[in-house]
């Protein structure tokens, strides 16, 4: 195989972008040869627009097609492992988009296939590519920041207008989104927490539905996590607010890192706090420290990731964003909506069942509203509200 020939499924905004990016050649080993969406209209504006691709409008008539060697999925988020199962079952190499889904059990089955598959799984984690965070990945993993003690983020510029939340009928809905913020804008920032922090042992969650907006989701989000060797974290999020912030800090016994406004400093301590504690006869003393700070330019993360998936399936180049890894913030978003519901702690892993009878119930007393929504429309190019911004 020279070229890995990719279908996408499902174009939105996002979906569009991926199949315009993928059709204008700017990935030399991968050639768009099949695409797939239920509307109509944008069916009929697909094929004038890429008359010699195959357009579809069952994802399953596209896997059992023969045309293509992977598949990009970037639909609503309930059929993100229902459609990338298939794609396993069919032989099929799967890119999905953030979320890995709406509740953990069926993300499981999920892995589980994709791993008997033997192909490669890949997820749209685009700001796991951002310099910044790689760093501080570095920086926590190598032990250079000592024992983690805490992470605060917040992380309130994911800023929604109300004609956004009216753009999709499948928009702020349980019924077809499966949440709000935490599944929809931050679930990069919960994998990044993850990633450079690790999974918590257990989380209290605060959600509030429609603060901001006229929707039956949460756009506003505070988790508190503890982790087994003491450390906590705080997550503060929402789409309720502008101009909004996005400030990172980290803390370990040997110093902090600190990332806002395309900055990473990192503050280093001559030596670990707990010794400065216990051997310091000085009650007020303040150590020298030393501070380095990093910027870089960095580059559209959803390409990077799209060449890396196929640079995988080509060549064995390993994934940025392992998809078998989306579980991981799914987890800690499922078990913040369960803390929020019953008001109380909820542990990692958390009670699946427990969890998928309370959505079940939200969905069932979801009461659509009757005016009228616009589909989302197809985009050119990638939008800058999909990348980091500081």
């Amino acid at each position: 195989m020279e070229k890995v020939r990719v279908g996408v499924i499902g174009i939105g905004n996002i979906g569009s972008a991926h199949v315009n990016f993928i059709a204008s050649g700017a990935v030399e080993n991968m050639q768009l040869t099949a695409l797939c969406d239920i509307n109509d209209e944008k069916i009929n504006l697909l094929k004038e627009k890429y008359p010699n691709i195959p357009v579809f409008k069952k994802y399953e008539d596209l896997l059992k097609s023969g045309l293509t060697d992977a598949i990009i999925v970037s639909t609503p988020h309930y059929l993100h492992p229902i459609i990338a199962i298939e794609g396993f079952k069919h032989s099929q190499n799967v890119l999905i988009e953030k979320p890995a889904g709406v509740y953990t059990s069926i993300v499981e089955k999920m892995n589980k296939e994709a791993k008997k598959s033997g192909k490669v799984f890949a997820i749209m984690f685009n700001q796991r590519t951002d310099p910044l965070f790689i760093k501080a990945r570095e920086i926590v993993k190598s032990g250079k920041l000592g024992i983690p003690k805490r992470l605060v983020w917040i992380i309130t510029n994911w800023y929604r207008t109300q004609a956004y939340y009216n753009s999709g009928e499948w928009r702020a809905t349980w019924n077809g989104e499966g949440g709000g913020v935490l599944l929809n804008q931050a679930p990069h920032n919960l994998d990044l927490l993850q990633w450079i922090f690790g999974v918590p042992k257990r989380v209290r969650g605060f959600c509030t539905s429609g603060k901001y907006h006229n929707i039956s989701v949460e756009d506003d989000a505070t988790i508190y996590a503890e982790y087994e060797n003491g450390a906590t974290a705080t997550f503060i999020t929402s789409t309720g607010e502008c101009p909004g912030t996005n400030r990172l800090e980290i803390c370990g016994d040997l110093g902090k890192i600190v990332l806002e406004e395309g900055k990473l400093k990192w503050y280093k301590l001559p030596k670990a706090e707990r010794e400065i504690c216990f051997t310091e006869e000085n009650g007020f003393y303040e150590p020298k420290v030393e501070i380095e700070e990093y910027s870089y330019k960095s580059m559209d993360g959803h390409q990077v990731i799209i060449r890396n998936f196929a640079n995988a399936i080509l060549n064995n180049e390993p994934l940025i964003a392992n998809g078998f890894e989306g579980i991981n913030s799914l987890m800690i978003s499922n078990a913040t909506y369960l803390s929020s519901w019953t008001d109380s702690w909820v542990d990692i892993p958390l009670n699946q069942k427990e969890f998928e009878n309370h959505l079940k119930e939200l969905c069932e007393k979801e009461k659509l509203d009757n005016k009228l929504k616009s589909e989302e429309k197809i985009s050119d190019n990638y939008n800058q509200r999909w990348q980091v911004r500081w």
